[in-house]
């Protein structure tokens, strides 16, 4: 499974559990975003790529991380980690929520790069 696919599997995961199990359609889901219906249907399937917005605006509506949609990363602790993690102890609480967002964004980004990508297709909604 390439990695357009694990993010397209995920995003099918999250929206069929949605609401305590009770799952969410698609169109529901597409509203939500503010995209097309089919949209969600192309990037569950790999046809389409979400942008790195799209996977954060999917991650705030479904509550998790943006890293939720990549696979798991087994790489281990050092140094730098260690003093970032210090650093963050002494933050604010919501100054530490916009760097752990902000963490993710770029490791979601650096996880991007490089692949190679079905055309991103997103479409939004028409306005009338």
């Amino acid at each position: 499974m390439n990695l357009f696919e694990y993010v397209g599997q995920r995003i099918r995961d999250l929206r069929s559990s949605y609401g305590s199990g009770q799952g969410l359609s698609q169109e529901a889901l597409a509203r939500a975003l503010d995209v097309a219906a089919n949209t969600v249907s192309r990037w569950e399937t790999a046809t389409y790529r979400p942008s790195l917005e799209d996977l954060d605006q999917l991650a705030r509506f479904f509550g998790v991380s943006i890293l939720d949609f990549f696979p798991p990363d087994e790489a281990a602790g050092n140094d730098q980690m260690a003093a970032l993690l210090r650093t963050a102890k002494q933050l604010k609480p919501d100054d530490l929520e916009e760097l752990r967002r902000y963490a993710e964004f770029r490791r979601a980004r650096s996880l991007y790069a490089g692949q190679e990508r079905p055309p991103v297709g997103r479409k939004r909604k028409a306005v009338p």
